[in-house]
């Protein structure tokens, strides 16, 4: 993990039309860390991911990424400079096969040569089904996926809403794997919004917690056993 800042976030409120959802929010991913939002449902954590992605503009404030200020820029050009965004409900093309996914992700971002192939190999259970329409493919496969949609696009940074939400725990425990993989092994950033303690607990670096907008508590991840931090973060 290195001092040099991939993500910077300073003071972001942003809404939906003239209901605020989050309130001078601050947030850091250095280089090579992974980052957790955490917090009960309905805190703001997608929102916060959508407007750094540029999916949603914010009100105030600004969003910094490898130190260039990209708060107004399109949300193609984020992912060209290299953030890599899974979002939540293992989005994917339904109609088009697996190949085809990974293909029209790939093209879009204008990614490097060998870039799907890469991805295959990180998820080596999508193999066999490239040939499937995504829409007939279980959960666990379409959030490996959704992934992997991510991973063509050549991120230095990827962000996942959720990943592990509503899969099989024997596919979780493999996403968590790769996610640590990437992490560690890669050495790529990842901000990763996550409701789970103990997901937390073996895979961040450090975290935040949002509470009704605002960033409520931050720290590492030995904080996470903390008594009133576990209160606060149950559903």
């Amino acid at each position: 993990m290195s001092d040099e800042l991939m993500l910077k976030v300073t003071s972001l409120d942003v809404g939906y039309g003239r209901a605020q959802v989050l309130f001078g929010v601050n947030l850091e991913v250095p280089a090579g860390a992974l980052v957790c939002v955490m917090g009960r449902n309905g805190v703001g954590k997608t929102t916060l991911l959508n407007a750094i992605m540029g999916i949603l503009p914010p009100s105030a404030g600004t969003i910094e990424f490898q130190g260039q200020n990209i708060t107004r820029i399109a949300t193609y050009d984020r992912v060209r400079r290299g953030m890599g965004y899974c979002p939540q409900g293992h989005e994917t093309f339904p109609q088009l096969t697996v190949y085809e996914n990974l293909q029209v992700t790939w093209e879009a971002a204008k990614g490097k040569k060998g870039a799907i192939d890469e991805a295959l190999d990180v998820f080596p259970r999508l193999r066999p089904f490239l040939k499937r329409r995504a829409g007939f493919l279980s959960g666990g496969q379409q959030q490996m996926l959704a992934m992997a949609r991510a991973l063509v696009t050549g991120p230095t940074m990827l962000i996942l809403d959720e990943p592990t939400e509503g899969i099989q725990p024997s596919i979780v425990a493999e996403i968590e794997e790769v996610i640590e993989r990437l992490h560690t092994e890669v050495g790529l950033a990842v901000l990763l919004v996550e409701q789970y303690i103990d997901t937390a607990i073996k895979l961040a670096d450090s975290f935040i917690v949002l509470d009704a907008g605002l960033v409520a508590h931050a720290g590492t991840a030995a904080d996470l056993h903390d008594a009133d931090l576990v209160r606060l973060l149950a559903v």
